[in-house]
């Protein structure tokens, strides 16, 4: 089984922004390139998760018609929820990307060692997101192609587990996450392996341009 993950990109409002609809749609496609179908397809619950999902799947074709199987949530694969940020948000703090990203940094590292920063612990983090993996892993058996949406930091989370990386490094690679980007998984008798992460050439070509980071 290939599990093929996308990271949504991130919006203030619900859903996508026009651009992530563009970028989640050109994604769709790559994966049209390479699969015929998906046997299962899930994503989280939060609008930019489901839009990702839906407008990665218009690519292959209708539910309905037997095409794709139908689409379901899991609330497992939701993104973290932002720490409290030392000092506090102010708009100056989001007025500055490098400042911001510096002090969720901070925040994310006392939240993976242990602080209750967030209406959820690391730990519970943790279990929420392993849950939701295995539950995809269950859909799938010899042949099966299953497709999972979720959000950076949960993406590289999973994967930052699958290869001993430490919490407290984890955020390294959720900073390097392209949006609409997909990573590929291979489950085997001896568990999930990681095939390639966060692909993107689809949206980086110069005759596309549609690369961004979260």
């Amino acid at each position: 089984m290939h599990a093929y993950s996308t990271a949504p990109v991130p919006a203030d409002a619900p859903g996508l922004t026009d651009l992530g609809f563009e970028q989640a749609a050109a994604t769709g496609r790559e994966l049209a390139r390479q699969v015929p179908a998906f046997t299962a397809a899930v994503s989280g619950g939060l609008p930019r998760q489901v839009a990702t999902r839906d407008a990665v799947l218009a690519a292959f074709g209708g539910v309905h018609d037997g095409t794709l199987p139908e689409p379901t949530v899991d609330a497992g694969w939701d993104e973290y929820v932002i720490p409290a940020l030392p000092g506090g948000p102010t708009p100056d703090l989001y007025g500055s990307p490098a400042a911001y990203q510096q002090v969720l940094d901070a925040a994310l590292l006392r939240w993976t060692a242990g602080a209750a920063d967030s209406d959820e612990t690391y730990a519970q983090y943790v279990e929420r997101t392993s849950a939701a993996a295995d539950r995809a892993v269950e859909l799938a058996g010899s042949g099966q192609t299953v497709l999972a949406v979720s959000s950076a930091g949960t993406i590289t989370a999973l994967i930052a587990r699958l290869w001993g990386v430490p919490a407290q490094s984890w955020p390294t690679l959720a900073r390097a996450m392209v949006n609409a980007s997909y990573t590929k998984l291979l489950v085997g008798r001896r568990g999930i392996t990681v095939v390639s992460m966060n692909e993107h050439a689809h949206l980086s070509a110069t005759d596309v341009g549609m690369a961004t980071f979260r």
